[in-house]
Formats: C-alpha cells, structure tokens, sequence
C-alpha cells in the first residue's frame, strides 16, 4: 500500500490501489469529449528494435480516449521512416510519425538557422519541441502528454494515471509530473537522481542558502521522469532545453510560469524500468556523464537567473559538500535496499558519486566561462512572430513525407 505524504509544496497524486484503469479510462473518455488529449512520443529508429516498442504499441492501441499521436523520429534513413510507418500502423488513433531528418525538416531547420532560431543541437530536446510545434498548429487539443519510448514495463494504466491530473476538469492542474519507484531486475536503479540530484540540492542548500526554486525541486518524488502531462496552453510560452537537462529544464519553466497549486506529481506505475545508460567516464560526451553535467548546469542557470551568485569558490564548496552529502545518501539507499532484497554495488555507487563530483566543477566553469549562452530552444510564440506562416510549413512537411514515403 502506496503512504498518502503530502510535503506541502506541491500537491502528490498517489495510487492507493482503491481504483481500477477502467473506471480511470471510462472518465478519461468522458473528459475527452470536450478535452482532446494527444500523445506525443519522443523516439530514436533504434528504440524501435527494442522489447520495449512493441509492448507500448499494444497497450496504446487499446487507450479509448487518445485523440492524436505524434511520434517524432529521431535517427532514420528513408527505409526506416517507411518501416517506421508501417511499424505504427498497429495504431487505432489518429497518428503522424514526423521524419524529423527528412529532407524537407532539414531544409525547414536551414529556414530556422538563417534566422538565427534553429536548436543548437540534435536530441530528445529537439524532437519534443519539433512535436508541440505540429500539435500547436493542429489547435484542436486540450492536454498533452509525453512518455519515452524504452518503458520495458509500460503498461496503459501509466498513461491514464498520467494525464488524469490534467485532463480532469475539475481539477486545477496545469502540469502533472510522473513517478515512480526505479526498481528492475533485482536491483535499485535511478542512478542519477539518487546519487546526483537528491544530494546535490541538499549541498545547494547548504552552500547557497534557502531557496524557494530549490525546495520546489525537492519536492519531486522522481525529478528526471520522462513522463509529463500538461495543458496545451502552455506550450507557445514554454522554453525547452536543447540538452540533457529537458526534465529539469521543463519542472523550472513549470516554476517560472505556473503557481504551486497548479503543479502536481502523480505515482503512475508499481515498478519501472528501461534501457539503462551506461556511466560513460572515458567520455563526458556521452552517458549518464552528459547527462549528469546537463543537468548540473540548468539547475546552477535557473538558480542564477533568480539572483543566486556563482563564483569558483562557490562552485569549489559545493563540489566538497556535495561528495559528502552524497555518500550520506548512498548510505540510506544501500540500507534500504538491502531491507529490500535488492541488489546495490557500492563500489559502482561511489564511482558515480565521483564522476557527479568533477562534473558538478565542469559544469560550474563552463557556465562561468559561457554567462551569455543561451541553451534554450526559441519559444513556438517567438518563432510565429519572426515568421507567420512557420508553423503552417512543418505541418506541410510533415504530411508531405506521410504522403510521399509509403
């Protein structure tokens, strides 16, 4: 039995196990009549081969209360667009997979760069971004949600309790944000969060002083979830990272433009696992090394942007505060583990635990050495005004490639 905690931040929507997916979906449905919910799926060519596509397939082919799916392809050639199509086929809704390396979006991201706007980079980032732009332009929908698509354990009643927060009228919620316990195969994952994030706002805490922005992130249960759900008003204002740091990058824009009461986390699955990535120490340009840098540094932008001042001396304490703190934590997970029958390799801990330590300095100086980076993507509200008819083009394209590659 899931406990009911409610940590006074924001509100947490937890499963009690007092309500089954059917009565869940039977008022999705009845929302969804005057409040269209879309899906959008971030998705890499190689997911496609996974376990895990093939499982999501079949259990969203059965969600009754989806009106669009917007898959964005990410990493495929013509033959594998084609294949992607008809892979997607198994869809009952209505559905467009966007070849975001068409030739068509190449030359609509060219458009972009020669006004100075185009994504600085390619990613998970990018693909969602390109997604809420077609599903702006369709204008028809009321809520979005977004999930991963390398969920080994996906089943439709993640979805459900994803978007309910939301989609329900009654409620308040302009964003619900998923959690879960990161436990698969016998062991406790979740490395980053558990080793990364939780420590590191605690040493922020101590270093820099109490903030609201701070507390606010530790009231997420699983801050780095890929799983959101969230009003479709919001999506021309909202800023996305074009690195790593998406997650984080969109609970701050949650921060920057929403009222606590209008933000809220839902427990959405018993377990959840899904590709792993690897810790990449050999290279700070890959892994959860990447990841764990990205991340550091929209947590130290949005802090600065609320008036925190950061200096090598700062970043120089909050390194050793930091390791310390973290150990700490490691010690309560490794012992509740344990309690648990889970297996947790200490020694693989503490290694991460060092490798978040040097990137918490690399991601300190880069910042200091870049103070007039700009690592969003332009906002879809910044990119109608520098050219109308944008929106209007990328909604051509993408039903030009449906159209043409069948």
């Amino acid at each position: 039995m899931a406990d009911f905690h409610q940590n006074g931040n924001i509100t947490t929507l937890h499963n009690l196990r007092t309500r089954s997916v059917s009565e869940l979906t039977s008022e999705l449905e009845a929302f969804a009549q005057t409040r269209k919910i879309s899906l959008v799926l971030p998705c890499l060519y190689s997911e496609l081969e996974t376990d895990a596509m093939p499982r999501i397939l079949s259990e969203l082919a059965t969600v009754p209360y989806l009106h669009r799916i917007i898959i964005g392809l990410d990493g495929a050639n013509e033959e594998q667009y084609r294949y992607a199509k008809e892979f997607f086929k198994g869809l009952n809704q209505k559905h467009i997979v966007i070849w975001n390396d068409s030739p068509r979006m190449l030359t609509l991201g060219d458009k972009l760069r020669d006004m100075n706007l185009a994504p600085s980079e390619q990613g998970k980032g990018k693909n969602v971004w390109t997604a809420i732009g077609y599903l702006i332009g369709c204008q028809d929908s009321a809520v979005m949600a977004i999930h991963d698509c390398d969920i080994l354990t996906y089943t439709n009643e993640l979805l459900a309790r994803l978007v309910y927060p939301v989609a329900n009228v009654n409620f308040p919620y302009q964003l619900a944000k998923g959690y879960y316990a990161r436990v698969g195969q016998g062991r406790l994952n979740g490395r980053v969060t558990r080793l990364l994030v939780s420590p590191l706002l605690i040493a922020l805490k101590k270093v820099v002083g109490d903030r609201d922005y701070i507390d606010y992130l530790r009231s997420f249960r699983y801050p780095l979830s890929g799983e959101f759900a969230m009003r479709t008003t919001m999506l021309p204002d909202l800023r996305i990272p074009s690195d790593w740091g998406l997650e984080i990058g969109i609970l701050s824009e949650a921060w920057r433009n929403l009222a606590p009461q209008a933000v809220c986390q839902v427990e959405i699955a018993d377990q959840y696992d899904h590709k792993h990535q690897v810790l990449s120490e050999e290279d700070a340009s890959a892994g959860l090394s990447r990841m764990s840098t990205d991340i550091c540094k929209a947590i130290f932008r949005k802090l600065a942007a609320d008036g925190t001042v950061f200096t090598p001396n700062v970043f120089r304490t909050l390194k050793a505060t930091y390791y310390r703190c973290a150990l700490d934590v490691m010690e309560a997970y490794y012992n509740d583990a344990k309690m648990n029958g889970l297996i947790i390799d200490r020694h693989q801990e503490e290694r991460a635990i060092e490798l978040f330590a040097e990137n918490i300095m690399r991601a300190g100086q880069t910042f200091l050495d870049n103070p007039h980076e700009t690592p969003f993507i332009p906002t879809w509200n910044r990119i109608h005004s520098a050219d109308p008819t944008f929106l209007e083009e990328l909604q051509a394209a993408a039903a030009a490639d449906e159209a043409e590659y069948v």
